[in-house]
């Protein structure tokens, strides 16, 4: 066993709690004394609810863990750190501080100064995992951030007003103006029982409903249901409305540049095999994690999470495989949807016939001289014959008109004569 220690730490968000039974040890402290809860530690809570920050923990072992704390307990503990290290927190030479810089609470701290510590929490969490690892590792930090029992309490069903979670934007980036309201965690239902393979991952059984937090492109979803929360293949997940995943995006034919980190040999017949340092293309990103890749003018589905994109650190990107490739849809057994009709997926043979299609198109686009028309992807042929148009009758007559309308119209008729 090695030593223990964090690899890294993200920012999920902040959930905003309407029943102060979870991590609100200052406002609970201050009903309990009568004492203003600024006098505890120093640390002026928010009067209202607080808000919560939802940080992933990914630990020396690749296991991953959502713990929750509020900001006053985050300044405390960054108090308690700089005392710890005097030098590198600039204390005794601002010259020699490293040990990054963090606002202290304010009064009434509401959802606008939740959402604007969003992108200073981040910023902070990564410089801490860059310090000398007598920092980054010392046992203050690592209880900081260990699963406290109160990270495994979800709220109860019988609770009228959930939490609303507010999840950081995609590229890390946070902006008060671009967080209009909470964020409605996905609802998806299982489609088959699910035993888990690790501590990690959550167990499911058929017919379970589930709230998605993250939905990672290796195919592997973190979620969360009731008290339990740990990460679950895709493939055994469906939407509540519809079979298909509104989300998928769609196929890409000009490919982008990926190269296999990890051996695979092919198990199902639409499969490809692929040895680690082989370079492909990546034509269609499925959100399962199964992508549509392509080998000269071969087509079939890789595991995502043994890809990565060229040009970037591969040793790392090595490293960084946690677990294995998630089961694909077709290998479950005992499935259970209910909807009436399956997803809709193209075949690979469709994705073959348009990516050669888009080859031919390319390399004639690439020659030089005249350039024969080619067909269109998923279009019908252009030499189509023409509809035959229906032959227009000829007008009748106006005597024949009056012999045939209705007595009611002939009066009108008569009356505006």
């Amino acid at each position: 066993m090695g030593d223990t220690f964090i690899r890294h730490i993200a920012l999920l968000g902040f959930e905003k709690r309407f029943v102060p039974s979870q991590h609100y040890g200052v406002v609970g402290a201050w009903v309990q004394t009568a004492q203003p809860p600024g006098k505890l530690k120093g640390v002026p809570p928010t009067l209202a609810f607080p808000q919560v920050y939802m940080f992933l923990v990914k630990w020396q072992d690749l296991s991953e863990k959502v713990v929750y704390r509020r900001f006053a307990e985050i300044y405390e503990f960054h108090k308690t750190l700089k005392e710890m290290f005097p030098i590198e927190a600039g204390e005794i030479n601002p010259e020699n501080r490293i040990i990054p810089h963090l606002p202290a609470p304010r009064w009434f701290d509401g959802q606008r100064a939740a959402e604007n510590r969003q992108g200073t929490l981040t910023e902070y969490c990564s410089t801490l995992m860059g310090l000398p690892t007598k920092i980054s590792r010392c046992p203050h930090l690592l209880d900081f951030f260990k699963v406290r029992p109160d990270d495994l309490k979800l709220p109860s069903d019988s609770q009228t007003k959930k939490p609303e979670t507010y999840l950081m934007p995609k590229d890390g980036k946070s902006i008060a103006a671009d967080i209009t309201g909470p964020i409605i965690l996905q609802t998806y239902r299982a489609i088959a029982d699910y035993e888990k393979t690790s501590g990690s991952e959550m167990a499911l059984a058929v017919g379970d409903v589930v709230e998605v937090v993250e939905k990672n492109e290796s195919g592997w979803w973190f979620c969360q249901m009731k008290a339990k929360r740990g990460w679950i293949p895709a493939s055994f997940l469906e939407p509540l409305d519809s079979p298909d995943e509104t989300e998928d995006p769609e196929p890409n034919y000009a490919g982008e540049p990926y190269v296999a980190i990890k051996s695979y040999t092919a198990v199902e017949g639409d499969e490809v095999s692929l040895l680690e340092g082989e370079a492909v293309e990546v034509i269609h990103k499925l959100l399962d994690g199964w992508w549509v890749i392509r080998k000269d003018d071969v087509t079939g589905y890789f595991p995502s999470m043994y890809l990565q994109k060229s040009g970037q650190d591969l040793s790392q990107a090595r490293r960084q495989i946690k677990r294995g490739a998630p089961p694909r849809r077709s290998s479950i057994r005992n499935v259970q949807s209910i909807h009436q009709r399956s997803r809709k997926r193209l075949s690979q043979d469709a994705y073959r016939r348009n990516s050669v299609r888009f080859l031919q198109q390319r390399r004639r686009q690439a020659r030089p001289g005249p350039q024969s028309p080619g067909s269109p992807l998923e279009e019908e042929p252009q030499t189509q014959r023409a509809k035959p148009q229906p032959a227009v009758p000829p007008r009748p007559s106006a005597d024949l008109i009056l012999n045939r309308c209705s007595e009611s119209t002939k009066r009108k008729l008569a009356s505006a004569v």
